[in-house]
């Protein structure tokens, strides 16, 4: 399969929630929810967006098709006031410093996890070729716990929305932390690939090394390229095309999942790449040349005036729309300081990726993938309909009351991620002044024998785990039709090298979405967008 330049442009879909924006992790934790808002604010400044369509939110049914009910359940209950009353269930969970409990917890993953099911439904009905969920991309969250500031693993929960129509999803991941929570669901099966570009050693989560490969069904489709420090623009292009334009060769998916952690960017708070805003949308722009349906979504990102404007950049080369670099007038406008432009660049730091290590790297990728057979076969089903959480609803005037909406206003200590950003102002109360340095966040796993470790939770009385097996051999699925199943078994530089949802493309179309208000399956009245908000209809 060989890429190929577009010709037409795609028809995009863009996911936003208004609210995403008012919850926060807490004074001075690095993870920013309102970065989303900078995201939105600039993504409608430049004009990118036609119309506006109404998604849902998650239910916690929808969440539980990976992760536990007992979790869930523990999500939807607990609170910063009865936080005390269930400490046992705390220390279960894994939640508190990295993972703080915060007013509205659970609406704050049910917008994460909603944009990116809907997505995935999306690139299904060939509405989108390319669905776009920023508030996405949690990688780290597990099937019975949180981690690394993610709660519910919406990616995951994409895939498995995606698998019900596509026989193979390619997941690649560019955040500068390992995807271990998906690699983690996906290890035992071939239905899923996941490629992973990022920093490893002593750094979070201590996972993702070369020889983490996957077992049973899923060896050798967990696909790892661990990094050093000073990854630049140059040498990172030099390992990620080989190796996708590898895998998409030899695996040929249907459909595939881009995770843009923007934190492998230059000047990351929590980061230690070297990458410029457009060294990181070449990896978007390369997967995009596929022409395979794509769902993007956001990660990490802790320097969220650089976030804001990758992400708004990479919206623009997704939709096909060259944005200006002098960045419009948007109601952040001083944080982008003094420069005002579009592009983040590189600096100066030194990159610890020897031409030597990398060229060694990319050949034991090499000759894993080579094990792999090619375009494995798998049995199509009939598919179920869509989960419509509108039977179960029993309150549908349920609204959240003001109290509540007023307890996640945005504080001023969300709106600055430096000290000195945004034209002098000062974050005084920061996660170092409070304690919660480096050391203390997103702490390595590297002194738990990472693969052993790995390994043990795959093993039950002997036997590999099968939870997302188990996932998978439930799910039924649509049958292809004979032009998709054409178009997937042609021969590489054949016909299959177009996806029969990029026909029929004569204009862009970014399409703003914002779901609707869904609790734990009831369906709320729709609200009507504030008369003073940063939402435009056409």
């Amino acid at each position: 399969m060989s890429a190929l330049s577009n010709v037409s442009k795609k028809r995009v879909s863009y996911f936003y929630d208004e609210d995403v924006g008012n919850y926060t992790y807490g004074p001075g934790h690095p993870m920013k929810p309102h970065r989303m808002r900078m995201v939105h604010d600039l993504v409608v400044n430049y004009g990118l967006f036609r119309k506006m369509e109404s998604p849902r939110r998650a239910t916690a049914r929808q969440m539980t098709r990976f992760h536990t009910d007992e979790y869930i359940d523990f999500l939807c209950r607990v609170t910063p006031e009865n936080v005390e009353e269930l400490s046992q269930q705390q220390t279960r969970y894994n939640v508190g410093e990295d993972c703080p409990i915060f007013e509205g917890l659970f609406e704050f993953c049910s917008i994460s996890a909603g944009g990116s099911i809907d997505a995935a439904n999306k690139l299904n009905s060939g509405e989108s070729d390319i669905a776009i969920n920023w508030s996405g991309g949690l990688h780290h969250a597990k099937r019975f716990e949180a981690s690394g500031f993610c709660y519910v693993n919406d990616i995951v929960l994409g895939i498995l929305e995606l698998l019900r129509y596509h026989q193979r999803v390619l997941y690649i991941d560019i955040d500068i932390h390992h995807g271990d929570g998906v690699e983690e669901a996906f290890y035992t099966t071939d239905r899923v690939m996941t490629c992973s570009f990022h920093k490893f050693g002593q750094f979070f989560p201590g996972t993702g090394d070369i020889s983490d490969i996957g077992i049973g069904k899923g060896k050798y489709y967990a696909v790892n390229f661990p990094l050093k420090d000073g990854m630049d623009d140059w040498s990172f292009q030099n390992v990620f095309r080989p190796v996708v334009q590898h895998i998409m060769d030899w695996y040929r998916p249907g459909a595939v999942v881009l995770q843009c952690g923007a934190d492998s960017l230059a000047g990351d708070r929590l980061g230690c790449f070297n990458l410029s805003s457009k060294g990181h949308a070449e990896c978007a722009e390369f997967v995009k040349s596929f022409n395979l349906p794509i769902m993007v979504v956001g990660g990490g990102g802790y320097t969220i005036r650089n976030v804001a404007r990758v992400w708004t950049y990479e919206t623009g080369l997704f939709a096909g729309e060259k944005l200006s670099e002098d960045l419009p007038y948007n109601n952040f406008l001083e944080y982008y300081g003094p420069e005002y432009k579009l592009d983040v660049p590189s600096n100066n730091m030194e990159n610890l990726n020897s031409p030597a290590y990398l060229a060694e790297m990319k050949a034991k990728v090499f000759e894993n993938l080579r094990h792999i057979p090619f375009a494995p076969s798998v049995q199509m089903q009939e598919v179920p309909r869509n989960y419509d959480t509108d039977e179960d609803e029993d309150e549908p005037d349920t609204r959240t009351s003001l109290r509540q909406r007023n307890m996640r206003i945005v504080p001023d200590t969300e709106l600055s991620d430096s000290d000195d950003e945004g034209g002098g102002r000062r974050n005084e109360r920061n996660y170092h002044s409070n304690g919660l340095g480096d050391s203390s966040l997103r702490k390595s796993r590297s002194d738990k024998k990472k693969s052993s470790v790995r390994n043990e939770r795959h093993k039950s009385k002997g036997k590999p785990n099968v939870i997302m097996e188990d996932v998978l051999n439930n799910m039924s699925r649509v049958p292809m039709s004979s032009e998709r199943q054409t178009l997937i078994s042609s021969p590489r530089g054949g016909s299959g090298v177009s996806s029969p949802m990029s026909t029929n493309m004569s204009t862009p179309a970014l399409v703003v979405t914002k779901p609707m208000d869904i609790d734990d399956g009831r369906v709320l009245t729709k609200r009507e967008p504030d008369t003073d908000g940063d939402i435009m209809m056409d």
